[in-house]
């Protein structure tokens, strides 16, 4: 039989470290200065470049949903007014379930993620329009030429930076997904309200995601372990 559902359970496939994500957007932001510095084109290419690999790990987007993305997809959140329109994104390209159209969902931005708000602001409100897109081109992620970015420039560039920051080739661009879930989980969210955020249709898809770092488990076996401790001393 056909799988109709993207298998997602390859050994190989793990979510970033939060020190290797640091990495990773350090070398992303390095280009940009470094561009700047110098003088060289390229330096709004560069902007956008770690702006978009940023955005894929802060709402856990599929490479087309975030390629996919335009100006109006960006909204408010009533609950975080401070963010202003951005804190929440629409997603209209989500990856479609049995042949059909692709579906749609709201990725509401956390509060653990908050660092994103200021670099998106520069983007959209100072950098894009320096590409003098139009206002025909709605897209978030414009080129030089005007045009909207595509899935296959992202995956290329996400490679280049991965390996200027020395990171292993296992890493893929998906894994900046499996990263958002993992690290939401350690947070402390709702498997329901993580599963809503990444748009899977079944929980256990979003449990083959998760991959929670040794770390986050031994210090809930540790508190597990207090609490025992504490509640054999009360009943004595």
């Amino acid at each position: 039989m056909a799988h109709r559902f993207e298998f997602e359970g390859d050994g190989k496939r793990r979510p970033f470290t939060y020190d290797e994500i640091e990495r990773l957007f350090d070398t992303a932001d390095a280009r940009v200065e470094l561009l700047v510095s110098s003088g060289r084109k390229g330096a709004l290419g560069a902007l956008r470049d770690a702006q978009l690999l940023k955005t894929v790990y802060a709402f856990g987007l599929r490479r087309t949903e975030a390629v996919m993305l335009d100006t109006v997809d960006l909204h408010h959140n009533a609950k975080m007014r401070q963010w202003g329109r951005y804190g929440a994104v629409h997603v209209r390209w989500a990856k479609a379930a049995g042949g059909g159209a692709p579906r749609r969902r709201t990725v509401l931005l956390v509060p653990e993620f908050d660092w994103w708000v200021p670099g998106m602001q520069q983007w959209l409100e100072q950098a894009r329009a320096r590409f003098a897109p139009g206002d025909d081109l709605d897209a978030l992620w414009v080129t030089e030429r005007r045009t909207r970015l595509s899935a296959g420039y992202l995956d290329r560039r996400f490679a280049e930076l991965r390996d200027e920051a020395g990171l292993s080739k296992d890493l893929t661009l998906h894994s900046l997904r499996h990263s958002y879930v993992t690290h939401l989980l350690e947070f402390g969210y709702a498997d329901r309200f993580v599963q809503e955020q990444v748009g899977h249709m079944h929980a256990s898809t979003t449990s083959i995601y998760a991959s929670v770092s040794s770390d986050y488990k031994n210090r809930v076996l540790a508190e597990a372990l207090k609490a025992l401790i504490e509640g054999e001393a009360d009943d004595r």
